[in-house]
């Protein structure tokens, strides 16, 4: 039976795959040279609403010191809600977000330890890339969108 290009057994067509070529011996890993590159990240937790805050506190720096401890770590309490829908038997969660840089090294752990906590209902983490919404406005932006609106506002009394 003659080969031909990449057709091998029963008419089916294998595709070159990625290990072909030079990369079929390659060791090289590129994401290995991202293990020490820190990144912003923002993670949300929502913790069961019985935990009291001491509580909470002290899981959050526990899990923060896996991070190894950032310095810029911002955490904000947004306190005991109501869930958007009920997850098991909870209808309420306490919910915290947290901002921190860190290496991507250290994020397996830190997930892993998250996940392994009874008292977390939900998390999600993130990269943080920038604030929501539109770019900060210059003066003279801002002093051209004033000036447009009291126009506005003269054409609306007429």
């Amino acid at each position: 039976m003659a080969r031909a290009g990449c057709c091998t057994r029963a008419g089916r067509k294998n595709f070159p795959s990625f290990h072909s070529g030079n990369q079929w011996r390659a060791a090289y890993d590129q994401r290995e040279d991202c293990q020490r590159m820190t990144r912003q990240y923002e993670a949300v937790y929502v913790f069961d609403s019985t935990l009291e805050d001491a509580a909470i506190n002290d899981k959050l720096g526990r899990f923060h010191g896996l991070l190894g401890n950032p310095g810029d770590l911002q955490v904000n309490h947004w306190g005991r809600r109501q869930l958007a829908y009920p997850i098991g038997r909870r209808e309420s969660g306490y919910y915290a977000v947290a901002r921190f840089t860190a290496e991507a090294i250290a994020l397996p752990e830190y997930e892993r330890a998250i996940k392994l906590d009874d008292g977390i209902v939900r998390h999600l983490i993130t990269l943080y890339e920038h604030e929501l919404g539109a770019p900060p406005m210059s003066e003279e932006e801002l002093a051209l969108a004033n000036r447009r609106r009291e126009m506005e506002d003269d054409e609306d009394e007429e």
